[in-house]
């Protein structure tokens, strides 16, 4: 019946069709329920017509109580065909009136009434109908049986009037009515109860809220028994408080419902995700399979949002949604995390493989061209997989480690990516050296190490600052370990802030020694976004009572591949302070010949991996060689990294290079003996020594102070 359903559970609205339920429904009470209380009730029915009871009242009365059925009908098929099956009190109160005063035949005919009429107006619930208007008469059923026990047979020709009531007629009502709300509640806990671990959090709210209302409504049960009985013609009257609780009840479920809908997208939302998340799990692990959740997040949707408005991203988001429900498999479920963040989640997954190959189709559906405001645009996506157990056994972890995965993707530009432990910064023990590094830069236990270059003439053209970290315990952490941790948990503002004052004092004690010679200090593109970087720059400077001259910030082609706009805008407002630019790493980005029109920079730097195999590779080479030409024809100087050998230095001088860095003139050093160093040189500059590296030991990698960590 219409009165009892929804009380477990808080289901989305059924135009969502794309995703299934956060509960299940269990086909043997489907089947079993249905054929229980049909043969019950034809058995009943057969018995009562054979002894020739009558089946309902008549008269006055009877008119009355079938206005009042009609009205609560009336009322329960306007709430609309596609709203929820149940949550109404209205039809209970009136069942359980009809079962004290006339027994049990007669609610079972406005039950009836209620689940024939308004499963008719609604065609697409039928079969919810039959099972829960069977539910109801069991229900029925069970209240009339109280009934009996304490000795009372209702019935059209002999009613139980309340007229007739005494003090010990209050328990036989008290358990009647405890006896059918408790059996119509069993049943569909047995019946629509989420399977797993129990009624998710919103369920139960929802369970709290409609509860207390229900037993509102089956509270004026005997206002209607003593009404019918004195003023059957005021009956239709209970109209009004009936529907205005139902409503009171439709809007309790709503409120419910919505703590698990996406407003936007009518997607299910991350509350209702982790919920049937976890009730997957459960499954899954009973069964000994496997289980998988893909997120999916819209690359550069932010510059939608900022080109054609906050509208217009809503709009996409819309298409978006609509894609990823078509585009899905059979048996998965999406939701929206919030943002331009989906997430799908594959209750049984063979293998991480057929996780990826799912994630990279609807990453493939997402990406097709999208028509918006008489634009076409073509969006990509990045989407990253974890697997239940073989990445996290519960679903926050699940979640988390998919979000990892998708990050990865992201800095990778690769698509889809499926978790791997190596690549998570979020372990117990790099979350301790993530602690660690924030209290080593608060006590200014990090150190700068400098790394000359020079000119082949000899002079010094500057310093690269490149940071180093000793801790107490683990001795010196590899740079890109820590650096990575920063990029990746919000630290690196405080990292970059750090270096740069670091570096900015220390030309300040070698100005005043009079030793006037640029550093460099690497930026990532996580600083260059951020707004206001420019100007923290300049104030630093001024701070320090150093020239703009005499800091210079290494990039990467990688700072314009997010916002290339806001990158642009930054790094105008920084060489407009009178900052140098250098771009570091060149030849190893993405379209290097385009960006490299497009960055204010004054110095290229040719990436160690080509420098490294000069003498002996031909196409290196001549990468080296074209790479010098067009920088030389625009302007720039140019500086070799990772010279470590007489030959290599030979070579880059006839190609020539401007300026070397490496091994071969000397190696990162700490502030007294980089000191040293460029005092020993003096006016002289720096001489080349014969056979330079003959008994030098094996190389530390050289790392810059804030390397780039998106380096494919």
């Amino acid at each position: 019946m219409e009165t009892t359903e929804g009380v477990v559970a808080a289901p989305l609205p059924s135009s969502q069709a794309a995703t299934p339920l956060p509960c299940a429904t269990r086909p043997s009470i489907r089947i079993g329920v249905p054929a229980v209380a049909g043969a019950a009730l034809v058995a009943g029915v057969v018995r009562m017509v054979v002894s020739g009871h009558a089946l309902f009242p008549g008269g006055t009365i009877g008119w009355a109580l079938a206005v009042l059925t009609g009205i609560v009908v009336g009322h329960l098929v306007a709430m609309g065909r596609d709203r929820w099956w149940g949550g109404t009190g209205s039809g209970a109160a009136l069942t359980l009136a009809m079962l004290l005063l006339y027994g049990w035949v007669p609610a079972v005919l406005v039950s009836l009434a209620v689940v024939v009429l308004v499963g008719a107006a609604r065609r697409h619930r039928w079969r919810e109908a039959a099972l829960h208007g069977a539910i109801d008469i069991l229900g029925i059923g069970a209240g009339a049986l109280a009934l009996y026990c304490f000795g009372d047979h209702p019935s059209v020709e002999g009613p139980w009037r309340p007229a007739a009531w005494t003090l010990s007629a209050a328990p036989a009502i008290l358990v009647t009515a405890l006896a059918y709300l408790t059996a119509t509640r069993l049943l569909l806990w047995l019946a629509f109860a989420p399977r797993g671990s129990g009624l998710p959090t919103a369920a139960r709210t929802a369970l709290i809220r409609q509860g207390m209302v229900g037993v509102a409504l089956l509270g004026i049960s005997p206002l209607i028994l003593v009404v019918a009985c004195d003023m059957p013609v005021l009956l239709p009257l209970f109209s009004v408080p009936l529907i205005a609780l139902d409503s009171t009840l439709w809007i309790a479920h709503a409120r419910a419902e919505e703590q698990l809908r996406d407003p936007l997208t009518g997607l299910p939302n991350r509350q209702w995700l982790l919920e049937r998340v976890r009730s997957a799990l459960d499954i899954a692990q009973d069964r000994g399979e496997r289980s998988a959740l893909i997120l999916i997040d819209l690359d550069k949707f932010r510059s939608v949002n900022d080109t054609l408005g906050h509208l217009a991203g809503d709009r996409l988001l819309l298409q978006v949604a609509d894609r990823l429900r078509l585009a899905l498999p059979r048996g998965a479920e999406a939701a929206r995390l919030g943002g331009d963040e989906f997430a799908v989640l594959l209750p049984v997954c063979d293998s991480p493989t057929r996780a990826q190959r799912v994630a990279r189709a609807l990453a493939l559906a997402l990406g097709s061209p999208i028509s918006l405001d008489g634009l076409t645009l073509v969006l990509e996506a990045s989407a990253g997989v974890a697997v239940f157990p073989d990445h996290a056994v519960d679903a926050e972890g699940l979640l988390r480690r998919a979000d990892v995965a998708m990050y990865q993707a992201k800095l990778d530009r690769s698509g889809v990516e499926v978790y791997e432990a190596k690549r998570d910064g979020n372990t117990p023990d790099r979350l301790g050296l993530l602690g660690d590094l924030r209290r080593a830069l608060d006590a200014g236990d990090v150190q700068l190490h400098y790394q000359p270059k020079v000119r082949f003439d000899g002079q010094v053209a500057g310093l690269e600052a490149l940071v180093r970290w000793e801790h107490p315990e683990r001795g010196r952490v590899n740079p890109e370990e820590f650096i990575t941790m920063a990029e990746t948990s919000g630290l690196m503002p405080q990292l970059t802030e750090y270096v740069l004052d670091t570096a900015l004092a220390q030309v300040a004690r070698w100005r005043r020694m009079g030793l006037e010679v640029p550093v460099a200090v690497n930026v990532s593109p996580r600083d260059v976004h951020s707004p206001g970087f420019a100007g923290a720059v300049a104030a630093r400077l001024a701070r320090h009572q150093v020239p703009p001259g005499s800091l210079q910030l290494e990039i990467t082609e990688h700072v314009l591949l997010e916002d290339p706009q806001r990158a642009a805008d930054t790094l105008n407002g920084l060489t407009g302070h009178g900052v140098k630019m250098s771009l570091d790493d060149f030849g190893t980005g993405y379209s290097s010949l385009v960006h490299l029109r497009r960055l204010p920079v004054s110095e290229l730097k040719i990436d160690r991996s080509f420098v490294a195999r000069l003498v002996i590779d031909n196409e290196d080479a001549e990468i080296v060689r074209c790479t010098i030409d067009l920088a030389h024809s625009l302007g720039l100087l140019v500086v070799a990294e990772g010279v470590e050998d007489d030959e290599t230095w030979e070579r880059l001088r006839d190609l020539r290079c401007d300026a070397v860095q490496g091994w071969l003139v000397a190696a990162a050093m700490p502030p007294d003996e980089a000191t040293a160093w460029l005092r020993a040189r003096g006016e002289r500059g720096w001489q080349r020594p014969i056979a330079a590296l003959a008994a030098t030991p094996e190389p530390e990698p050289e790392h810059s102070a804030l390397p780039d960590i998106r380096r494919p």
